[in-house]
């Protein structure tokens, strides 16, 4: 049996992917990727996001990320809110908190999530969520809204995994998940992301499975690369990869209300 598979983040606007975005794409076709969401980290990588979800027919978000807070210009929610008109464009983010890099300062990082999150309320979108070192905070700034979405990339402990999880958040796990350096704490919380919370996403260019075999030459990560993570996600979970993949696939056109949304 062929599985399919959804890549629920990609950074298909990265630099890493100019010269050969076609190929990118068409590597994860053949790999068995049906959809993915495009992520925006920005205004300007929103707008681009949008571009190659109409070219390539999958869907975007439109936010900005965290580490760009301290960039906004004064129209950026006007903006973003033009963009979310679009039928491709599903979830307002990447937005969020990360108090371990710090490139935007943390009371700018606040007020630029705050105004996103009540940006997704008003406009009954998901949010796409990013917390890294930040989970307190992160957990003051929901509790003023009632958003639904996912929390990317999660690399919480097991009381940010219990809030989020009791907050109505679907969970993305990443290839950090593969990592036997530093994912032993998600590793172990895997298993108790309920089928049906469940998003696998590559972030691709960045944090390529490794539990790859064998390991590219290139330490750039792909979209085609989901079946390694999916496998290792269905091991620990004790489940079939083919399992893990359909329940990530019906729960991400379920959030992103897929079917409604596009032709």
């Amino acid at each position: 049996m062929t599985i399919q598979y959804t890549d629920a983040g990609v950074n298909l606007t990265s630099h890493q992917f100019e010269q050969d975005c076609d190929d990118i794409v068409a590597r994860a076709k053949l790999a068995g990727v049906t959809d993915m969401l495009l992520i925006g980290a920005d205004v300007a990588q929103s707008k681009q996001s949008l571009e190659l979800a109409k070219r390539y027919g999958f869907v975007s978000t439109a936010g900005v990320h965290p580490h760009d807070a301290k960039s906004v210009g004064d129209d950026y929610l006007q903006q973003l809110s033009t963009l979310l008109c679009e039928p491709e464009v599903v979830a307002v983010g990447e937005c969020g908190l990360d108090f371990n890099r710090d490139f935007s300062p943390r009371p700018q990082q606040q007020a630029v999530l705050n105004e996103q999150l009540n940006l997704a309320q008003q406009l009954n979108k998901p949010v796409y969520l990013h917390e890294r070192d930040a989970f307190s905070a992160m957990q003051a700034q929901l509790e003023r809204v009632t958003v639904k979405g996912v929390l990317h990339c999660f690399t919480g402990d097991a009381q940010a995994l219990s809030f989020y999880l009791n907050y109505g958040l679907m969970i993305g796990v990443t290839g950090w998940v593969c990592d036997e350096r530093r994912g032993a704490q998600l590793q172990a919380l895997v298993p108790h992301i309920p089928d049906d919370r469940l998003l696998v996403e590559t972030d691709a260019p960045y944090l390529i499975p490794r539990t790859l075999q064998p390991k590219p030459k290139s330490r750039r990560n792909e979209p085609a690369f989901i079946s390694a993570v999916v496998q290792h996600i269905a091991q620990l979970r004790g489940q079939s990869a083919a399992h893990v993949a359909a329940c990530s696939q019906a729960n991400f056109a379920r959030l992103f209300a897929i079917e409604d949304k596009l032709p």
